[in-house]
């Protein structure tokens, strides 16, 4: 159902699984650090303490793709960017199938705020939501304090025809306190005419790992 791979102009987007990425690898980014307490600020999660969650985590991604719930990747710069071939973070598709609606999810590493791979990432799902499993919204939240979030999904929502619907109160739980969320939308016509004529991503269906 879902793409093993996925092409944007500046990034590759890669399954997120043990077969692509080991636990190892990426406890090592998650683990705790200044960087990923100031990356996991707003987020619902926080750094992994040991790789019991890590090895949680990829399980219940894996389980997720498996039962055709959640795309799961992780960013690769393409070569001639900054950090190429390195990991610069995670992208998801959440797949709502009974009101037909896909949630975007994602973090950078730091190293990477501020290139407009959040809106890459972005567009490359919304084609994946809409031309291939025919979704008819695609929606995305963030945390009312969270400035950067709102920059970025502000643009990137504009751009691909979308718009603001409303504020969530007390939507998502944290560590001791449940956070307010801004939610967007983009429904399947607004994105058509939107893009008409832009490039596409490209999908790679079966990697060889064997290779």
């Amino acid at each position: 159902m879902f793409p093993e791979q996925i092409e944007t102009d500046r990034l590759v987007l890669r399954r997120l699984s043990t077969e692509n990425l080991s636990v190892r690898e990426f406890y090592d980014i998650c683990k705790p650090s200044p960087e990923m307490e100031e990356v996991t600020k707003y987020m619902p999660w926080k750094p992994h303490a040991t790789m019991k969650p890590t090895q949680e985590f990829f399980e219940h991604r894996e389980k997720l793709w498996d039962d055709g719930e959640e795309a799961a990747y992780f960013m690769v710069p393409k070569a001639g960017e900054s950090g190429a071939g390195e990991f610069a973070g995670t992208a998801t598709l959440h797949c709502d199938w009974e009101h037909r609606v896909g949630g975007l999810g994602t973090w950078l590493r730091k190293a990477y705020w501020g290139r407009g791979y959040s809106g890459e990432r972005a567009a490359a799902l919304m084609q994946l939501a809409f031309d291939r499993l025919d979704l008819e919204y695609v929606k995305v939240t963030h945390h009312t304090e969270n400035e950067k979030s709102k920059r970025a999904i502000e643009k990137y929502i504009e751009a691909h025809g979308g718009q603001r619907d409303a504020t969530l109160r007390n939507w998502l739980p944290y560590e001791n306190h449940v956070s307010d969320q801004v939610y967007h939308s983009v429904s399947q016509s607004q994105w058509r005419e939107a893009v008409d004529g832009r490039p596409k991503a490209a999908f790679t269906e079966v990697i060889d790992h064997a290779e």
